[in-house]
């Protein structure tokens, strides 16, 4: 049985080794966005951001889940005008109108 099925937690630790080995052997643009979201649950926000601070801007421009991922970040710390920006630039690259739907109720 998972550990998380026993104690009802998720071992964000064991989530961020796992990343860095996949960031280590593919570091595709999917999965550094992936340990950034990792990082942040388990080191706060600011980590998850400097992660994506990272990224090359020309391969994020036109990803949305960078900028969904950011978005989150940025509201969890409060940084209102930039989380707007972040989710409406995410809002505007999702395809899926379920992920548009998810999105616009998560900017608020």
């Amino acid at each position: 049985m998972p550990k998380r099925a026993r104690s009802g937690r998720i071992e964000w630790e064991a989530i961020v080794r796992f990343y860095e080995q996949l960031v280590r052997i593919s570091p595709t643009l999917g999965t550094q966005t992936g340990y950034a979201a990792a990082m942040a649950e388990a080191h706060g926000p600011y980590s998850g951001l400097s992660i994506l601070d990272a990224i090359d801007s020309d391969a994020i421009s036109a990803y949305q889940p960078y900028w969904a991922v950011r978005a989150h970040l940025l509201q969890r710390l409060e940084k209102t005008p930039e989380a707007l920006e972040a989710y409406n630039r995410a809002i505007g690259l999702a395809e899926d109108p379920a992920v548009r739907e998810f999105l616009l109720r998560r900017r608020g």
